[in-house]
């Protein structure tokens, strides 16, 4: 069974928000390469996937020039990029033609944001069929303000309301929705070595 790591979102724009000083895991790249170079090493695919949005003037708008992958992330040449405009990239891309093309049966999520565009692509490869494994540890989430909380306020006022849903419980509920569902929630260590037993075995 070949596998694709999907890399989703992991780029620069959201390093150019102020809510990238409470994102829950910074060094996100540290902990995706790991599972890059497992996957190049047993010639499986690596997906790599960012977010754009066209004519916005936003940091996702392409032509701001922050549509760039967080620093230590780099696809080697003839791996696929996809640009989508859907929080999974199945609805906006040719993914699922590459994974079929590629003879893929396993699909592994990475990435930012952990309950938004990383959730919703592991529940869809899920539908489509696909073992799905949901690598928290590989991915990125910030704080959530309350539904009805005012716009425009500062960093430090979104934290410092008891209504701010914090990034250990938006993870943990991620993997409460999806265990058992969706997704095999696993870790990247953990990964790394069932990828490298399946390789040797």
């Amino acid at each position: 069974m070949r596998t694709a790591l999907f890399v989703i979102d992991a780029q620069e724009s959201f390093r150019r928000r102020p809510m990238w000083a409470a994102m829950s895991n910074p060094d996100l790249a540290a902990s995706i390469n790991p599972l890059v170079e497992t996957a190049r090493g047993n010639g499986d695919l690596v997906v790599w996937v960012r977010h754009i949005e066209p004519g916005t003037g936003n940091v996702f708008d392409p032509a701001r020039g922050f549509v760039e992958y967080l620093p230590g992330l780099k696809p080697l040449a003839g791996e696929p990029e996809l640009f989508k405009t859907s929080h999974n990239p199945f609805t906006t891309t040719n993914a699922q033609q590459l994974l079929v093309q590629h003879g893929v049966g396993e699909v592994a999520v990475t990435g930012i944001r952990t309950e938004q565009c990383c959730e919703t692509t592991a529940r869809v490869a899920s539908d489509l069929g696909y073992r799905t494994v949901f690598v928290t540890d590989a991915t990125s989430t910030n704080p959530i303000e309350h539904r009805d909380a005012p716009e425009g306020r500062s960093l430090e006022e979104i934290l410092a309301d008891p209504r701010t849903l914090g990034t250990d419980a938006i993870i943990e509920r991620t993997e409460y929705a999806l265990s058992g569902r969706f997704a095999t929630v696993t870790g990247v260590d953990a990964l790394v070595r069932e990828w490298q037993d399946r390789a040797s075995g």
